[in-house]
């Protein structure tokens, strides 16, 4: 495993000149103000373990104060009384701001989340311009249907917004986490408050006060920093919020759907867990299967829920497989986020990097081996190496839950029939993925597997226009695509006699 693994500030400087940190109060209304209480938490490089700033923490009177400005806006506001158009202009504008601002965005989350800035730049900040502007498109084409009623009534539909959105958002991509909720709710006009999460809340203020640059009216779009239990707490029992989308642990996504079913039962859309299996048959392309097996683990240091954690190689080919997967993994380097030799930096935080080496403890206690890897990095940081265990039976915890880290559980199957059934063998639902060149294998495999997404050939393909989401304990509801849109609009059937109809 090769490492440019160095925890000084200093070396990551020398790569790239880190920026000043702006923004650190919460964003209520149009403004950047202190907490009610004068709270303040730490924000975390996670390179070091040091503290990069203090952010004021958001508590449920700072969520009050949110709602009601996001309330107003939204009930007396110009945001949802706009034509479709003139929001997907300011939509457009905000997204040219953030490329605008990429290199600045892309370091906040490199220095608050541990994220590659290079990915960061290249991928995750264009990402979420490009979708700001995908339902910036969208917001002139929300149509209802007219109806042809029975007995002389006539009828039409109506989609409007539903009103006050709170948005959950996790550490993991703070940025294409963001605008995958502010993209369908702004276009929808929706007003919104965001609680970025305690890991990673720099660039969702940054965000802010872009979009406030943008012609964004105040009040529509809200960002306020906190922790799940008091903030999050306070967004999925408020009474003034119309609906709830939340993005991250099963756990925690259970606590929002009651809170919000205790409240005024609002509507939620849950992105949570995975343990999403990768199935290589032995006629697939042994160099490209070990690709696309080491990245849907080890992409984002296995921070990412679509993780492939589950690989399932069949027997003909397991050996070489396993060979090649090795030397990948001895050429994997780990190191600074800034350094664009690196592939993998530090975990997000401490209690994410210590649940992380529990689990490759449990995983050699259970009697799988660990092939290589899962040893931490350096006394500095959250580094950790890419974990990858053989021997591993369904039964283990680390086939079982959710690490949420680069821990691959590597096993061999026989037939098409017992590689479906392990696959399903899970309580989540969220992604999988296929290797195969043979079609009937393929569509057999990916029908037959209960996932939300199914990758054939590729893994973590996502696009903008592709819906998204879980079956099972995965969550439910959709992001991306106009199925996304569709769920932050309320459907109002009008129907009207006509008396005078040669129908009637």
């Amino acid at each position: 495993m090769a490492s440019e693994y160095n925890g000084s500030s200093k070396a990551s400087e020398s790569v790239f000149k880190i920026p000043p940190i702006k923004f650190t109060k919460l964003f209520i209304n149009g403004k950047f103000v202190d907490s009610v209480s004068g709270k303040t938490f730490e924000a975390i490089d996670p390179r070091t373990g040091e503290a990069i700033t203090r952010v004021s923490e958001g508590d449920k009177e700072d969520i009050d104060l949110a709602v009601k400005a996001a309330r107003q806006a939204f009930d007396h506001g110009p945001w949802p009384r706009m034509s479709g158009s003139e929001r997907g202009m300011i939509m457009m504008k905000f997204a040219d701001l953030i490329e605008k601002n990429v290199e600045e965005l892309a370091a906040l989350d490199a220095i608050n989340g541990g994220k590659l800035f290079s990915h960061c730049k290249a991928m995750d900040i264009p990402g979420a311009a490009r979708n700001l502007r995908y339902y910036a498109g969208a917001a002139d084409k929300i149509h209802g249907t007219v109806l042809k009623l029975s007995k002389g009534f006539q009828g039409y539909t109506l989609r409007e917004p539903i009103g006050v959105v709170g948005s959950i958002i996790p550490w993991n991509f703070p940025a294409i986490m963001f605008f995958m909720k502010a993209g369908p709710a702004l276009a929808a006009g929706c007003s919104m408050v965001v609680k970025p999460a305690e890991q990673t809340p720099l660039s969702a203020l940054y965000y802010a006060y872009l979009a406030k640059l943008a012609g964004l009216p105040d009040g529509v779009l809200n960002v306020v920093n906190g922790f799940g239990e008091t903030a999050g707490a306070a967004i999925s029992s408020h009474m003034d919020i119309d609906k709830v989308t939340f993005t991250g642990s099963t756990e925690v996504g259970r606590k929002i759907m009651a809170a919000a079913a205790a409240s005024n039962l609002k509507p939620v859309s849950l992105e949570l867990g995975g343990k999403s299996p990768l199935l290589i048959f032995e006629d697939a392309d042994i160099d490209q299967a070990v690709n696309i097996a080491f990245n849907a683990i080890f992409y984002n240091k296995g921070e990412i829920c679509v993780a492939s954690s589950r690989v399932y190689v069949q027997e003909g080919i397991y050996q070489t497989f396993v060979k090649k997967l090795v030397e990948k993994a001895n050429a994997w380097v780990i190191g600074d986020p800034f350094d664009p030799r690196v592939n993998q930096g530090p975990q997000t935080d401490k209690k994410q990097f210590e649940k992380i080496l529990s689990y490759i403890e449990h995983g050699k206690r259970e009697g799988a081996t660990l092939l290589t890897g899962g040893k931490r990095l350096g006394s500095k940081g959250f580094y950790i190496e890419p974990a990858i265990f053989t021997d591993v039976k369904e039964d283990m915890t680390i086939a079982k839950e959710e690490i949420f880290g680069p821990v691959m559980s590597l096993m061999k199957f026989k037939t098409m029939e017992e590689a479906i059934k392990r696959a399903n063998n899970t309580t989540y639902g969220l992604a999988a993925g296929v290797i195969t060149k043979n079609l009937n294998v393929a569509n057999t495999v990916s029908r037959s597997i209960r996932a939300g997404i199914i990758w054939l050939n590729c893994y973590t393909a996502f696009d903008v226009d592709c819906p998204y989401g879980g079956y099972k304990m995965s969550g439910f509801g959709r992001e991306f695509g106009l199925d996304a849109l569709n769920q932050y609009l309320q459907i109002k059937s009008i129907v009207t006699p006509i008396h005078d109809s040669p129908w009637h």
